[in-house]
This record gives structure tokens, C-alpha cells and sequence, in this order.
């Protein structure tokens, strides 16, 4: 006969998990003795260590008892039962490994490829990781209300950034960010700015369908980041 300590210590567990065991209804709990502790024979030994090696094996507790008492036949289609969840959450496990893998890469996981080939241009021309991110949010934002818009903008975005002017103009509303909102060169970046924007050849065709209360919410989310910005927005509208 043996103890608790000494039955998990044969069968490799925790006197814990036999008691949890216990409480699972999946190993007998026998009576105490005279001397008031619970004796354990072959049985409950053999008994444990069927339910380790199926719980070892990746068997919920839940479905223990049942493949206990279970016939061959149920046996194997219960297995096979099993084998097929543990595949479904093996692949659910492989897809959020995935994705936490994105993560080291920033912004990856927040926009798509092409707003992300934008996005490490941008830091490679020398922007702010400031504005990179206010530029990463903002996309994310029209992404999710208008995803065609935002494809038509950023491909207009990435042949932009091929235009020495317009990296110019990008550093310096970069850089005007800390600017107070009444500093004298505002509005020459301004009027540089519609400049620029006057040699351009129009805005894709994708762009039509995006909600103006969107687009109105993005341009208000980055000028309340900055007064310099906020300043320059009003230089622009009221430039027509």
C-alpha cells in the first residue's frame, strides 16, 4: 500500500495533481486507514498513470474519464477527434506566432505592405519617428473605412516620394511641427507646399468614395497634434 507522496512520486506527478485528480472525479479517492491517511494500492497507481500519459499527450481532463472507460473503437475516434482539435489550435497558435513575429518590423502589422514600403521610406528620407507614426495611424484609420481610397493614396504617396521637392516639403512640415503657430515661415512652406501640389496631374480615381467626415477627422487628427500644423492647414484652405 502507499502514501499520496509516495503514489505521485512513482508516477511522476505532484501530490497536487493527484488530488486535483481527485477532485475531477478521475482517481478514486480511498478511505483512510486506522491511523488516519489514505492508502493507495496497485490499482490507483496503474489507474494514475493512465491519466498522466493521456493528459501528457495533449487529452483535455475534461475528456479523460471518458477515454477510460471508453470501448477500442470509441477509443480511436475520440483520439481522432482530439488529434483534429489539437491540429485547429496548433494552427491558430502558428498564425498568432506569425503575427507576434510582425511586430519586430513596427508597423507591419497595422497597414498593408505598401503603406509600410511608405512608411521605411519615409524613415530612410530622415522623418521624424514622430510623424511616422502620426502617417502610420492616420492610414490605419483610413484603411479600415475606405481600404480602395487609401490603396489609390498611398500608391500617389510612394510616386511622390520620388520627387526631390516634395521630400523637401515633407522635412520641412516635419521639422514645423515644434514651430509656434505665428512663426513668419509658415507661409511660405504653405504657399511652397500648394506650389508643388499645382504640378500635379490630379488625385487617383480611387479616392471619390472615401467619407469626407473621415478625411476630415484624419486632417483634424494631425493638426491637433501641432499648432505649426494647425496654422498650415488654415494657410491651405484659405488658398483655396
Amino acid at each position: 500500500m502507499l502514501t499520496i507522496g509516495r503514489l505521485a512520486e512513482h508516477a511522476g506527478v505532484t501530490v497536487k495533481a493527484v488530488r486535483h485528480y481527485h477532485a475531477r472525479g478521475l482517481l478514486p479517492e480511498p478511505e483512510r486507514d486506522g491511523s488516519g491517511y489514505r492508502r493507495y494500492d496497485a490499482g490507483h497507481a496503474i489507474q494514475l498513470v493512465k491519466i498522466k500519459t493521456l493528459a501528457d499527450a495533449g487529452v483535455p481532463l475534461a475528456r479523460v474519464k471518458e477515454l477510460l472507460a471508453a470501448s477500442p473503437a470509441e477509443f480511436v475516434a475520440a483520439i481522432a477527434e482530439i488529434d483534429r482539435d489539437l491540429s485547429r489550435q496548433a494552427a491558430k497558435i502558428r498564425r498568432s506566432r506569425e503575427r507576434i513575429a510582425q511586430l519586430r518590423d513596427g508597423d507591419r502589422l497595422f497597414v498593408t505592405p505598401e503603406v509600410f514600403a511608405y512608411l521605411r521610406r519615409l524613415r530612410a528620407l530622415g522623418v521624424s519617428d514622430r510623424t511616422v507614426r502620426l502617417e502610420r495611424d492616420l492610414w490605419v484609420l483610413l484603411h479600415a473605412v475606405s481600404p480602395g481610397s487609401a490603396d489609390g493614396w498611398v500608391t500617389d504617396k510612394l510616386d511622390a516620394l520620388d520627387d526631390p521637392e516634395f521630400q523637401a516639403i515633407y522635412l520641412a512640415y516635419d521639422a514645423a511641427f515644434d514651430l509656434p503657430p505665428d512663426d513668419p515661415g509658415l507661409p511660405a512652406l504653405a504657399a511652397r507646399a500648394r506650389r508643388w501640389y499645382a504640378t500635379r496631374s490630379g488625385t487617383p480615381e480611387s479616392t471619390g468614395d472615401v467619407d469626407p467626415a473621415i478625411t476630415q477627422l484624419a486632417a483634424a487628427s494631425a493638426a491637433a497634434s501641432s499648432p505649426a500644423w494647425s496654422r498650415l492647414a488654415e494657410l491651405a484652405r484659405s488658398a483655396g
